[in-house]
């Protein structure tokens, strides 16, 4: 019996996603094409593997079987084209990447212009996504390298399978209008602005659930009046005076007149890292990126102390 890796791939997703409509939005086909292959396998396997149950489908013992074995033979067959891709050594080929908003915004253009540079034969492809949305994908094979987002405090379950390499600790300000009372600190806690009118980023973001974790630890109940994913509009509406936020560093919109950025004491810091499956380590275009990000993220990481002890003469003086 010889079994075809594309139709275990179909059985896999059958398997993770629990409908043969979910399976086809995971690999981007149609339904039918999914039934087609499972036919295909069950004609390979000799075995019925999914069975009707109510307006669903669901997998037969000899389905759940095999499935469970697909997910092996699929990351041994992904090790051994890694191991392939470094024998031959070239640079080439589709590099699937995702990372959330600021790290797309102020990371990933250099990274991405310096892998065209030197691999020429590289395909790099950006998909701007929360770490909640990429992770999924990543372990599905639809993607190969995620740059993610956590805190100390409430760490990014990455999962088995996956390899991690850290990049760069990004720090907030709060941006509060000039005319402020805090707008000409040196730096601020968070607990001392506790009464203020926040505005906060859309719920379901990382960084939303941290400024409602971090006031509530500090037993006081946040009043966000005013929520926006990008920081454009959050600085537009410090500088109308509706009230403050707190900004990561990191891909950071041009400040506008009329808004001060205090730093945070003790300092809030988000870790961001890359993370990839470990079965493709070894693929020459996987290591490149890597590099690329790290290198980046050293540059951003120089700049800033520049400018902070840049500020701190300025202060003094």
């Amino acid at each position: 019996m010889s079994l075809n890796l594309e139709r275990l791939r179909v059985l896999d997703a059958v398997a993770a996603t629990g409908s043969v409509a979910g399976a086809a939005a995971a690999l981007h086909v149609t339904t039918s094409a999914v039934s087609q292959q499972l036919a295909r396998l069950e004609r390979e396997t000799g075995q019925e593997l999914t069975e009707r149950h109510g307006r669903g489908l669901r997998l037969t013992p000899a389905g759940a079987l095999l499935a469970g074995h697909a997910a092996e033979l699929l990351a041994h067959a992904e090790r051994v084209e890694a191991s392939l891709a470094e024998h031959r050594g070239a640079v080439a080929g589709p590099l699937r990447v995702a990372a959330f908003a600021t790290a797309a915004r102020g990371l990933l253009p250099p990274v991405l212009r310096d892998l065209r540079g030197r691999h020429p034969a590289l395909e790099p492809a950006l998909a701007e996504m929360e770490p909640h949305e990429a992770l999924p994908l990543l372990r599905r094979g639809e993607l190969d390298v995620a740059v993610v987002q956590d805190w100390a405090a409430d760490p990014l379950a990455v999962g088995e399978g996956l390899a991690r390499r850290d990049l760069l600790d990004d720090r907030f300000d709060v941006a509060v209008p000039a005319e402020h009372r805090a707008a000409a600190r040196a730096e601020i806690a968070v607990a001392e602005l506790a009464d203020e009118v926040w505005i906060g980023w859309s719920r379901g973001q990382i960084c939303h659930d941290w400024l409602l974790g971090t006031l509530r630890g500090i037993g006081a109940e946040p009043r966000v009046a005013h929520t926006a994913s990008e920081h454009s509009t959050q600085l537009a509406l410090v500088a109308a005076g509706l009230g403050i936020a707190v900004l990561p560093r990191l891909g950071r919109d041009v400040v506008p007149p009329g808004v001060r950025l205090v730093p945070i004491a003790p300092a809030a810091v988000r870790r961001v890292f890359a993370v990839w499956r470990a079965t493709t380590s070894s693929r020459p275009a996987i290591g490149a990126a890597l590099t690329a990000l790290e290198q980046a993220a050293a540059q951003l990481q120089a700049a800033e102390g520049r400018a902070e002890a840049a500020q701190g003469r300025a202060t003094a003086a």
